[in-house]
């Protein structure tokens, strides 16, 4: 489990954000993806919200 919220190089689909979320709380990548994309079939800035954090995210070093 990683103490701070960085996207991985590997084990990425996308961009690596729920990748990288998974890892800091020590979820499930697949589990976190799923449950992001049922939350897009519910009305709310979701899209926009993994764009930010694509954007905002730093890569991890190693």
């Amino acid at each position: 489990m990683s103490t701070s919220l960085t996207r991985p190089r590997q084990g990425k689909v996308i961009a690596g954000v729920c990748a990288g979320i998974a890892d800091r709380y020590g979820w499930d990548a697949n589990m976190v993806r799923l449950l992001f994309v049922l939350s897009c079939l519910l009305p709310g800035p979701q899209f926009v919200v993994y764009l930010a954090l694509w954007v905002l995210m730093p890569k991890r070093s190693y």
